[in-house]
């Protein structure tokens, strides 16, 4: 498709432009939420989007699906929900044969709506399906299609109902990716858009072969050896009682995060370089995907929590 490497990551910043382009014509403003949306599929990765209800978390996710061709699915997780519910269920046919009919997990894009809303046992069901892209049923193979992707979305505020997402589930995803409110002037034209009969008709810029075409390009992309240090030391200041602590660590962290946070630190720097029109990442793209990648392996501890410390404050301080 293209001669080289070089050329084919000039490719990939012009498709992330049409991309953006693309998505601009659904969703206003929360630019930095669509590229850390973009970041995450493109390093084959898995995304928790945490927000107050009304930001277009649904719609975001949704427009993403249709500008990249890709199918989609939508699981409303619910107290009742069941795991069979997810990966679907077996059933006797006619001929009395067991047929496995697929869940909504049989899909390349999976909106997992209000994730903690469900218990743990539910939320077990897409650890597989996110660390292997397959699944086991009644002791059968099922391999997922890719690209696939888990995108899930929280509401922080209302916790009445809710149950927290196992320490092992939160590692799975790559990034934790905050929305925040528009600006005013955002609000005015999601205002305008949303009230009126505007509706804008949404264009395949790239198709399913392309985008795993261009995760193997960014996993190919060379690392310089400062910058994979940086990245490790950025992780084990996070481990309290360890060598490489950072004294905030020990003060204000019960559990700091795993190897897992540094594979994530360095593929999400080459995503974000290759973005920019780098052909290898620096250290300021490993600080910039920093917060995404540590919030939700960062732990803090009482004292954290009693003098008001909060995970924010906390990774600002380690990337001084």
């Amino acid at each position: 498709m293209y001669k080289s490497d070089v050329e084919a990551l000039d490719a990939f910043v012009e498709k992330y432009k049409a991309l953006r382009a693309e998505i601009a014509k659904v969703i206003i403003g929360q630019d930095r939420v669509v590229q850390d949306v973009l970041l995450t599929i493109f390093s084959k990765g898995h995304g928790l989007l945490i927000g107050v209800p009304g930001l277009a978390k649904t719609l975001l996710i949704n427009t993403i699906s249709k500008v990249l061709g890709l199918s989609y699915s939508r699981i409303q997780f619910t107290p009742d929900l069941m795991p069979s519910d997810i990966i679907g269920t077996e059933i006797l046919d006619e001929s009395r044969h067991f047929r496995f009919i697929k869940g909504p997990v049989f899909a390349n894009i999976i909106l997992a709506d209000e994730i903690n809303r469900t218990p743990p046992k539910t939320q077990s069901a897409l650890l597989e399906a996110m660390q292997e892209i397959g699944l086991t049923v009644a002791g059968k193979r099922y391999q997922l299609e890719e690209p696939f992707f888990v995108l899930a979305t929280q509401n922080p505020i209302e916790q009445e109902g809710t149950y927290p997402l196992p320490e092992a589930q939160l590692d799975r995803f790559m990034f934790n990716i905050w929305l925040d409110y528009p600006s005013f002037a955002e609000e005015i034209n999601v205002v305008k858009t949303t009230t009126s009969e505007y509706n804008p008709e949404l264009q395949i810029v790239l198709k399913a072969e392309d985008i795993i075409f261009f995760q193997n390009l960014i996993r190919r992309i060379p690392v310089p050896d400062n910058v994979f240090e940086y990245a490790v030391n950025l992780a084990s200041k996070t481990r309290p009682g360890t060598n490489g602590s950072h004294p905030w660590a020990n003060d204000y962290i019960t559990w700091g995060a795993g190897p897992r946070a540094s594979q994530y630190l360095i593929i999400g720097a080459k995503c974000h370089g290759a973005i920019h029109g780098k052909y290898s990442p620096d250290i300021e793209d490993v600080q910039t995907v920093a917060a995404t990648v540590l919030r939700h392996r960062i732990i803090r501890n009482y004292k954290a929590e009693a003098e008001g410390i909060n995970v924010e404050l906390i990774i600002e301080e380690l990337l001084k």
